[in-house]
């Protein structure tokens, strides 16, 4: 665990200045075209290179010694935000070009995951699997909490140009982090032995894997809804805010908002999550919805502060009860492929969700909630109409469909018994092989 609470420190502070960069863009393009069309094509920009490249990001991880994947991620990920400082320096910081570095850096981040993911598998004993994902999701609050508040009174103060040199410094925080420590080689596992091959054969096996595991596979599928439900409400989130506030309030309310989920963090990593993970799964999907849902019912910006406060609470148990049951399911040497392979699955809809956006706000819910829209008396007299309402009846929709979504997977047989009929893979790697690689290797 001593490894891993390194690498841990050296992410979390990776996260805070990614957290701000994502802030700050997301604030500049807006600003700068008023438009969430725009706004999402960064978006779309940012992941679809990345979601593209992973499942073959992940057989690589496999591949690689793990640590020196991560480093690959956290430095190619740095390139792409030296990039937007050129691009800055010389006054030619752009829509276009702001998405070219964008996707730059996710193309590198493909990496992040499945070798974070894989690592934990070898650094983290079994029965710490749930406290080890929650100290993850505190990592990711904590990006949340200090990200939004910095970029929004370093933007008012100075300029998105000393949001850049501060993302800068935290890779190289991450990197170095890194460069000081080793991870153990997972064990060779029969699972391992039928996945390894050719490159392509590798990245087949993470979704055999899955195919194969139908409980599992429903599981990821409901996790691609709440993800797809994300996709269209990321762009929205800046575009509503400031139709209720300005950029340092919204910057402020992001924070106290993510306050919510440091505290779940702390929760998740003390509790481990629900013994019934599945159970535990459906009820925070169904409530996650519920708080989406609840974003768009009142118009003001303490209102969407505290609901988001509340949804942001429950997403660090949903992601640690998760994650610890894959980590459970999945044998430590071809974690790397699966959890790429989860990932590309349960990210797949994002492009579609980033296209659709644009067009569904500005040109559909914003004009039907405006003060003269056709929903103004109707829908209207509930949410309120005029500017961001539109917005605001998105979100209820996207709410509401989670929640369906979530109580109809449910009803599917493998994934309910899911625990019982999956069983648990065998911790890798005995205490005396552990102990010979620390006795090689000091530093494991």
């Amino acid at each position: 665990m001593q490894t891993f609470s390194s690498v841990w420190a050296g992410q979390l502070v990776s996260l805070v200045g990614t957290s701000l960069t994502a802030f700050a863009l997301s604030i500049f393009v807006f600003q700068q075209t008023g438009s969430v069309t725009q706004l999402a094509t960064v978006l779309l920009a940012s992941h679809l290179p990345q979601i593209l490249i992973t499942p073959f990001a992940g057989a690589l991880v496999d591949r690689w010694d793990r640590r020196k994947a991560m480093i690959l991620a956290d430095a190619g990920a740095g390139i792409g935000t030296l990039l937007l400082v050129g691009l800055y320096l010389t006054g030619s910081l752009a829509v276009w070009n702001i998405a070219i570095a964008v996707a730059i850096s996710g193309l590198f981040q493909a990496f992040q995951w499945p070798a974070y993911s894989a690592a934990m598998a070898v650094l983290v004993p079994k029965n710490q699997f749930g406290r080890a994902s929650g100290l993850i999701q505190l990592a990711e609050a904590l990006g949340e909490l200090g990200g939004p508040i910095i970029a929004g009174f370093v933007l008012a103060f100075s300029g998105i140009g000393l949001v850049f040199a501060i993302d800068v410094a935290t890779f190289l925080v991450a990197v170095v982090t890194l460069l000081l420590v080793r991870f153990p080689k997972p064990a060779v596992t029969e699972a391992g032995a039928e996945g390894a091959g050719s490159l392509w054969h590798e990245t087949m096996y993470g979704f055999k894997f899955l195919f194969a595991r139908h409980g599992l596979f429903a599981l990821l599928l409901v996790f691609a809804v709440v993800n797809f439900a994300f996709g269209f409400m990321g762009p929205l989130f800046v575009p509503l805010g400031l139709s209720l506030t300005n950029e340092a309030g919204l910057g402020t309310a992001f924070s106290v908002s993510a306050s919510g989920m440091l505290i779940g963090s702390i929760i998740a990593s003390a509790w481990g999550g629900p013994k019934r993970r599945v159970l535990g799964l459906v009820v925070g999907g169904a409530l996650l919805g519920a708080a989406f849902a609840a974003i768009g019912l009142y118009p003001s910006i303490y209102w969407m502060t505290a609901v988001i406060f509340v949804g942001m609470l429950i997403v660090p148990t949903i992601n640690a009860t998760s994650q610890a049951l894959w980590l459970a399911k999945v044998e430590a040497d071809v974690q790397g492929r699966v959890s790429a392979v989860r990932r590309f699955i349960a990210q797949a809809a994002l492009p579609v969700a980033y296209v659709l956006v644009g067009p569904l706000s500005d040109r559909i819910f914003e004009p039907m909630m405006a003060e003269d829209g056709v929903l103004a008396g109707s829908v209207g007299a509930v949410i309120g109409s005029g500017p961001g309402r539109g917005y605001a009846l998105f979100f209820v929709v996207i709410g509401v469909s989670v929640m369906i979504a979530v109580l109809v997977a449910w009803m599917y047989p493998p994934l309910r018994h899911l625990e019982r009929d999956i069983p648990d893979v065998v911790q890798q790697g005995s205490s005396s092989e552990l102990e010979s690689r620390s006795t090689e290797d000091p530093e494991v």
